[in-house]
């Protein structure tokens, strides 16, 4: 029982490091001025992009416990959770503060006008609730039912995470199709699991119908 114990601890002591990896190396090509003519440009895109990687991490974790029978993975999902929010807010405050300088009309007009932004910030905020209700205790004040439908909100965040990095880039659109690709396996999954596997209603033969009335 211990050694299952430590073994936990150590998955998640992993992963958390590993989850750690992205920014750290930003954080080293940030001080070896590795990060191009545009720097902000650079952390801008690396930590969206890093959201969206870990908001697709979050979704995959049942599929892979359902599909391989590895059920301690479902206790990492809170983590790469939290680190995409993670992501996502240093990925707004690059754009709010290194880009817009707390220009407040500059932000709102942006949101409103320039269709990717408005996409990534409706996103973002959704993912604020999502985070505040990922701890124990509100999942009990919540209920069961109800947190697992708050949480079915991380779909469309996915979906606005994809739009926003589509109508973002102007050339190479590859990436974002991948990732828009395997989000689409993943929603189909979701369908498949949700209503492709529910038993059939059992009929019962006119004759024996007829005689049970």
């Amino acid at each position: 029982m211990r050694q299952r114990v430590w073994q936990q601890r150590l998955l998640k002591l992993g992963v958390f490091v590993v989850s750690l990896m992205p920014l750290a190396v930003l954080a080293w090509n940030t001080v070896a001025d590795n990060l191009g003519a545009n720097p902000i440009k650079e952390i801008t895109e690396q930590t969206g992009i890093w959201t969206l990687r870990f908001v697709l991490i979050t979704l995959i974790v049942t599929p892979v416990r359902r599909l391989t029978g590895w059920n301690r993975v479902i206790q990492l999902r809170r983590m790469l959770g939290l680190f995409a929010f993670f992501y996502g807010g240093l990925h707004f405050m690059t754009y709010v503060w290194l880009d817009q300088f707390f220009g407040v009309q500059e932000i709102m007009a942006d949101v409103v006008e320039r269709p990717f932004i408005t996409v990534g910030f409706l996103s973002f905020v959704l993912l604020i609730p999502l985070a505040v209700t990922s701890t124990t205790k509100m999942i009990k004040r919540l209920g069961g039912t109800w947190w697992q439908r708050l949480h079915r909100l991380v779909y469309g965040i996915a979906v606005g995470g994809v739009v926003h990095y589509l109508w973002l880039v102007k050339a190479d659109v590859q990436p974002p199709l991948l990732y828009g690709g395997l989000l689409a396996i993943l929603l189909v999954y979701r369908v498949w699991a949700a209503y492709g596997r529910r038993p059939k209603p059992v009929r019962m033969p006119q004759r024996q119908a007829a005689m049970s009335k």
